[in-house]
C-alpha cells in the first residue's frame, strides 16, 4: 500500500499483521479520489472502520483539513496511528478506539464533508452504517460506502439518496448525498 497523490506520494504504508482487516487497494483509492477531487481540500472528513489509515491518510495527503479515523479494534487504531508517524503527519487529525454503530457519544469534529464507510465484507446489512452516516454528514457533503460487490447497497435511507455506484472485483463504491426524500436519484 502506497499513497498515490499528494504531499505524501509515494510513501508506503504498513499492512495489518493479523486476518479481518482487508484494506482498500491502491486501485480501489485511485478511483474513489479521481471522483473526489474537488471536495477533498479543505474537507473535514471521517474514516469509519479505519483498518490501515490508507484511506484517510492519502486525504490528508491531498489537502483535508482534518480526518477521525474509527476503529474498534486496537490493533487497528495502533497501526494507523503507525502509518501516520511514518508519514510524518503530526496533526489534523484524531483517532477514536470505538465501535462506530454502539450508542456512544457523538462524534467529534463533525459534521463531516466526506464520511468514508468501509465496514467488514461479513456484514449482511449496510443499512445501519448509512444510518450512522446520515446523522454525521453536512449538508452538501458526501457519503461514500465501500463494501463487497456481492452485496447490493440501498437506494436510499432517510436522509440519504444514492448518486452513483462503481464495481471493481470483489469491491463496490456507493456514494450518497444527503436529501430528505430517501430516494435514488
Amino acid at each position: 500500500m502506497r499513497i498515490i497523490a499528494g504531499t505524501l506520494k509515494g510513501r508506503v504504508l504498513q499492512g495489518p499483521t493479523w486476518d479481518g482487516v482487508r484494506p482498500s487497494s491502491d486501485r480501489l483509492r485511485e478511483t474513489l479520489f479521481n471522483i473526489l477531487t474537488p471536495r477533498v481540500a479543505g474537507a473535514r472528513w471521517l474514516d469509519v472502520c479505519a483498518g490501515t489509515g490508507a484511506v484517510g491518510i492519502e486525504a490528508l495527503s491531498r489537502g483535508a483539513a482534518a480526518v477521525t479515523f474509527i476503529d474498534e479494534d486496537p490493533r487497528a487504531t495502533a497501526l494507523v496511528a503507525a502509518n501516520l508517524r511514518k508519514c510524518q503527519v503530526t496533526e489534523g487529525y484524531t483517532i477514536e478506539r470505538r465501535n462506530a454503530l454502539a450508542r456512544t457519544p457523538a462524534v467529534r469534529g463533525g459534521p463531516f464533508d466526506i464520511v468514508f464507510l468501509d465496514p467488514p465484507y461479513a456484514q449482511r446489512s449496510l443499512e445501519p452504517w448509512l444510518h450512522l452516516a446520515a446523522g454525521l454528514i453536512a449538508p452538501d457533503g458526501l457519503v461514500v460506502l465501500e463494501h463487497a460487490s456481492r452485496l447490493e447497497a440501498p437506494a436510499a435511507v432517510p436522509g440519504l439518496t444514492l448518486a452513483r455506484r462503481l464495481r471493481q472485483g470483489d469491491s463496490a463504491l456507493a456514494l450518497y448525498e444527503p436529501g430528505p426524500s430517501g430516494t435514488e436519484v
